[in-house]
């Protein structure tokens, strides 16, 4: 009987040892396909970081530039403003001039302005001569 003992011990010791084999096969065979998903995951996230950073990099360049364009497009629209501000004071002070003048001429001319003259009259008060 002793020996039907240790042909059953050893028999269940293979079975569990098998059982234990099969599970750490079946374990590293997932924890295997698990490590090759992670690498897949990886090289797909360091291509998408890659791409990201293209986009970042022309991202940035095109802000640069919008950039720059504003402060010439702020610069000129800066100017241009000064520019109309000018001529609107330099128009002012002619019309001031103008109107001066022509208060002057009222003035000195001493109604001429109001009359009317033409060559017509001009060429019969000679011919009257």
């Amino acid at each position: 009987r002793i020996y039907d003992q240790i042909d059953e011990a050893e028999t269940t010791s293979k079975h569990n040892y098998n059982m234990l084999k099969q599970s750490l096969d079946d374990q590293l065979a997932a924890d295997n396909k698990d490590m090759e998903e992670q690498k897949m995951g990886k090289s797909a996230a360091e291509e998408a970081k890659a791409t990201a950073e293209g986009d970042l990099e022309v991202a940035s360049k095109d802000l640069a530039n919008s950039t720059q364009e504003l402060e010439t497009a702020h610069s000129t629209c800066m100017q241009s403003a000064s520019d109309h501000e000018a001529t609107d004071v330099a128009r002012k002070e002619e019309l001031a001039v103008i109107a001066k003048a022509r208060a002057i001429l009222e003035e000195t001319s001493g109604g001429a302005a109001e009359q009317s003259y033409s060559f017509v009259q001009l060429g019969a008060g000679m011919q009257n001569r």
